[in-house]
């Protein structure tokens, strides 16, 4: 059974799947504690606050509700809404938390593509077919370690900086896994200019990628 915060269509607006319709499956539970989270209503699994899964559907604002539902009645949602999309990214929340190879391989199964959004601080378990995005949390107050595992199974780095210790704390975190993924991302927080500017020349230094999280520039979900 997943716990899921929320189910919405849009467009994915972050690295390399940037433009591509998609549903978004967040999973609900957390416990890495990054400062600059923009989803901490993920964080705790609350039993107050659990709902039926079409409440997960139906949210106007982000909120701590929560519902449970195993992989056939997720499906069975995506279905009866209707959602055109055919590419799944599956976010939290730590994702990692579950066992998403019964979730991932039900969906392919069913035409979709999947995705996952990680910290890398938890065992992935996804299939082979998954696309793994890991965004290293580093000395996060959760005091979790970045796994060597996840740098070895993701398939995109995407790092969130917003000053140089944080390209400095990526480098150590290559270092110390031994794993240089071929496609690195970074990500300005907050899009605020400085931290842009940042991420733009460490890019063409290093030959990295940028990734500005398009849909809030656009104003969408």
């Amino acid at each position: 059974m997943y716990k899921i915060n929320e189910i919405f269509e849009t467009i994915q607006g972050e690295a390399s799947y940037t433009g591509v319709p998609s549903i978004f499956l967040r999973l609900q539970g957390c416990p890495v504690g990054c400062a600059w989270c923009d989803t901490k209503q993920t964080w705790e699994v609350d039993s107050t606050y659990k709902i039926s899964l079409d409440g997960t559907v139906e949210k106007k604002t982000d909120s701590q509700w929560w519902a449970e539902a195993n992989a056939e009645q997720i499906l069975e949602l995506f279905q009866m809404r209707g959602y055109l999309a055919k590419h799944v990214v599956i976010t939290g929340g730590e994702p990692c938390m579950f066992d998403l190879v019964p979730l991932c391989e039900l969906l392919h199964q069913h035409g979709y593509s999947t995705q996952i959004e990680t910290s890398g601080t938890f065992e992935i378990k996804v299939p082979e077919q998954t696309w793994v995005t890991v965004s290293p949390k580093i000395n996060m107050r959760g005091g979790y370690e970045v796994l060597a595992s996840a740098m070895q199974r993701a398939n995109e780095i995407k790092h969130p900086v917003a000053m140089q210790k944080h390209v400095e704390e990526l480098e150590a975190l290559f270092e110390q896994t031994g794993v240089t993924p071929k496609l690195v991302y970074l990500q300005p927080i907050s899009q605020k200019a400085k931290a842009t500017k940042l991420a733009i020349d460490t890019c063409m230094k290093k030959n990295w990628r940028l990734s500005v999280q398009v849909h809030k520039y656009i104003g969408i979900n």
